[in-house]
C-alpha cells in the first residue's frame, strides 16, 4: 500500500503547514488522503508512528537533495557550495528539515524521540521509521561521509 502511504504522508504534511502537530487529528489526515482511519492506523500505528514516518521521508528527501547537489559538479568546493546552498533552502522552507538540522523542536512540530521504538509493524518502511531517527550530528556526518 504504498501510494496510500505516501498520500498519508503527503495529507500530515499538508496539515503540519497549516496547523500545529498537536491539532492535527488522524480522521482528517485520512479523509485528506482518502482513505479510512483504519487505514491510517494499519499503515502507522499511532500518532506517533505517523510522525516518526514524516520526519524519516522529510529526512531522506534532505539527504536525496545533499546527493544531487553533490553529484551536479566535479570541482570539492563547488560541491560543497550546492551542498551548503541545499541546506539553507531545504532548511528555510522545511520546518521538519530545519528542526532536524538544528535540534530546535517548536510546538508547532511533531517530535518524536530520535532513539528507537518498540516495531511491530508490518509495514517495512515503518519499522525503519520506528527505528533511530539522525540526530543533527547525525546530519553533518552523513552529510560530509557523502561529501
Amino acid at each position: 500500500m504504498p501510494a496510500a502511504r505516501e498520500s498519508l504522508l503527503d495529507a500530515a504534511y499538508t496539515a503540519l503547514a497549516r496547523r500545529s502537530w498537536s491539532t492535527v487529528r488522524m480522521v482528517d489526515v485520512a479523509a485528506a488522503a482518502g482513505v479510512s482511519r483504519q487505514t491510517l492506523y494499519n499503515e502507522f500505528g499511532s500518532k506517533e508512528g505517523l510522525a516518526r514516518a514524516l520526519v524519516r521521508r522529510e529526512a531522506d528527501g534532505y539527504l536525496v537533495g545533499v546527493d544531487r547537489a553533490l553529484g551536479a559538479y566535479a570541482d570539492a568546493r563547488e560541491r560543497l557550495t550546492a551542498t551548503a546552498e541545499w541546506t539553507t533552502s531545504a532548511a528555510r522552507e522545511n520546518a521538519l528539515v530545519r528542526a532536524m538540522l538544528t535540534g530546535c523542536w517548536s510546538e508547532r512540530l511533531p517530535s518524536p524521540t530520535l532513539s528507537a521504538v518498540p516495531s511491530s509493524s508490518a509495514v517495512p518502511a515503518q519499522r525503519r521509521a520506528d527505528g533511530p531517527l539522525p540526530s543533527p550530528g547525525d546530519f553533518v556526518a552523513v552529510v560530509r561521509d557523502r561529501a
